[in-house]
């Protein structure tokens, strides 16, 4: 059995909307592709370096939250940005996505420094973006969850894809999350993976392609996964 060792940042602080399920979906795709995926939470970040890291995950939380926990990345922010830039896959979702960027944007017009990682920004409003989502995209196929924000986010990277129901990055391009070399960016709780299995497959086959290991092909039984992405693309189209 081959190991990847994942690590969890701020678990302490970022899980809105139960997004821990995403590190319980990981491991559990993982161990029926015969991957023994090792959690490390990692809360604080003095002398974190990656080198022991294959994947990396951020997860949500209310702006104070995300406040704190950015601070806390900071730290270690050039060592973030190297390990993307590398192709290390990592997974953020919502204030996790919206903080690798310059800067975030209160309703009050307050702005806070992003890590900087890449050059996006967001800007947050009074009226939030809510409800079932389902997106197309050209590399994961269907990709369905849940989206709840303020926040408004403009940027020129790749997507995870197009918006066919619901709002996204913003309520302008119908685009929705970020896609770039092998990191993810998306306002989808849920959790996304559960529902998504295409994203997490995509996210071990990264790591142990980076890491040298072979990534068996084989065709799981997706019946559940599916099952549950069918729910959330059925009540949209009633909803509509």
């Amino acid at each position: 059995m081959h190991e990847l060792t994942i690590y969890h940042f701020m678990s302490d602080k970022l899980n809105l909307y139960s997004d821990i399920g995403n590190i319980i979906a990981l491991k559990q795709r993982a161990k029926k592709r015969n991957i023994k995926l090792n959690v490390v939470e990692i809360n604080e970040t003095e002398g974190v370096t990656l080198e022991e890291c294959d994947i990396f995950f951020i997860g949500g939380g209310s702006d104070r939250e995300q406040s704190i926990a950015t601070k806390e990345l900071s730290k270690i922010k050039t060592v973030l940005k190297d390990a993307i830039e590398d192709g290390m896959p990592g997974l953020t979702i919502c204030g996790g996505y919206q903080f690798l960027g310059t800067k975030y944007i209160t309703p009050d017009g307050t702005e806070l420094e992003g890590l900087g990682i890449l050059d996006f920004y967001t800007e947050s409003r009074t009226d939030r973006l809510t409800g079932d989502i389902v997106i197309e995209s050209d590399t994961f196929g269907t990709i369905v969850g849940f989206e709840n924000h303020g926040g408004r986010t403009h940027h020129n990277f790749g997507t995870l894809g197009h918006v066919t129901v619901g709002y996204g990055n913003n309520d302008d391009d119908k685009q929705e999350g970020i896609h770039y070399k092998n990191l993810l960016g998306t306002y989808l709780h849920g959790p996304i993976l559960p529902k998504n299995h295409e994203l997490t497959d995509y996210l071990l086959e990264k790591a142990c392609e980076r890491k040298g290991l072979p990534f068996e092909p084989k065709q799981l039984d997706n019946t559940e996964e599916e099952a549950a992405k069918q729910v959330i693309i059925d009540r949209s189209v009633k909803n509509k």
